[in-house]
């Protein structure tokens, strides 16, 4: 009796898989919030704030460079608007003086009638006219070199641009860093999304927007999916389609690369529509017969 009942059971639980109204598609938890975070300046790593799998905020200190050669160049920099603000006051205080001399000049040469020395006065002051414009172009030529040193700082120091958690560390103290080079990469754990491969046959039955299910067994966790995207894949040769879909993680401790199942429903009107043969005319023969002049 108990055969029989196996064989019962698997038999109506065949037939019920076999008329299901669900595709069960699965799928790999993935971060829509990727960051790959690169060098903008070659040199030797001072500092490693942060290790695999560390969970860090945003504006958070992730690697520090060697700066010997940079704090030479920040220095100069500095040096130089310094120098550039203390001959702009010179010949601030310069011109100042040849005023007021000039004004105190026009008052006597008006009661003698002598005018030789308030011309050439005139022209002193002119003269420290023209070098205070030029050196108030070098106080904005320095100012901008310091501010480019500045943003240099920004890169030797790096920080999180935002949560996440990190996911891959190619450097370690000492390690000499190039232009370009990956040096850490982290993903954000909030914004996450199901990437699947699908048939082009089950384009029939999904669409952008559509609502799908989501199962993640590792949490017994359900809930409902957006479809987001369907996106051709750059190998034609697999045959298969990537549909992405979104979903909420309501709070769950779900990270990307977990196992994900989406459950699509396969009731679709366009699906059940039946192709209709023509019509045959019963008043026209199928054969049709020559006509012989």
């Amino acid at each position: 009796m108990k055969d029989k009942k196996k064989v019962i059971m698997s038999i109506l639980l065949c037939y019920s898989l076999g008329y299901s109204s669900e595709i069960i598609l699965p799928g790999t938890v993935i971060s829509n919030g990727q960051k790959m975070i690169g060098s903008r300046f070659m040199g030797y790593v001072k500092h490693v704030y942060v290790k695999l799998g560390q969970k860090v905020k945003r504006e958070q200190d992730l690697y520090e460079m060697e700066s010997a050669e940079f704090d030479i160049l920040k220095s100069q920099a500095d040096l130089m608007v310094e120098q550039s603000q203390t001959v702009l006051d010179f010949w601030k205080r310069r011109l100042h003086i040849l005023n007021e001399k000039r004004k105190r000049l026009t008052k006597r040469s008006k009661m003698n009638g002598m005018f030789g020395d308030l011309d050439d006065l005139e022209e002193q002051a002119e003269n420290a006219r023209t070098m205070l414009e030029s050196m108030k172009v070098m106080i904005k030529q320095a100012s901008i070199k310091a501010k480019q040193m500045a943003s240099v700082y920004n890169y030797l120091k790096m920080k999180a641009p935002s949560d996440g958690v990190i996911v891959m560390k190619n450097i370690k103290v000492g390690d000499m860093v190039m232009p370009g080079m990956l040096t850490i990469m982290m993903v954000d754990t909030e914004d996450l999304a199901i990437d699947i491969s699908i048939p082009a046959s089950t384009l029939k039955i999904v669409h952008v927007g559509q609502k799908v299910d989501v199962l993640i067994d590792a949490f017994k966790f359900r809930t409902t999916g957006t479809v987001d995207a369907i996106i051709p894949d750059a190998n034609p040769m697999t045959h298969k389609i990537k549909m992405r879909v979104t979903f909420d993680k309501k709070g769950e401790n779900i990270l990307p690369g977990m196992y994900a199942k989406v459950l699509v429903n396969s009731e679709d009107d366009s699906a059940n529509e039946t192709v209709q043969e023509p019509k045959k005319d019963k008043n026209k023969s199928t054969l049709h017969p020559l006509k012989l002049d």
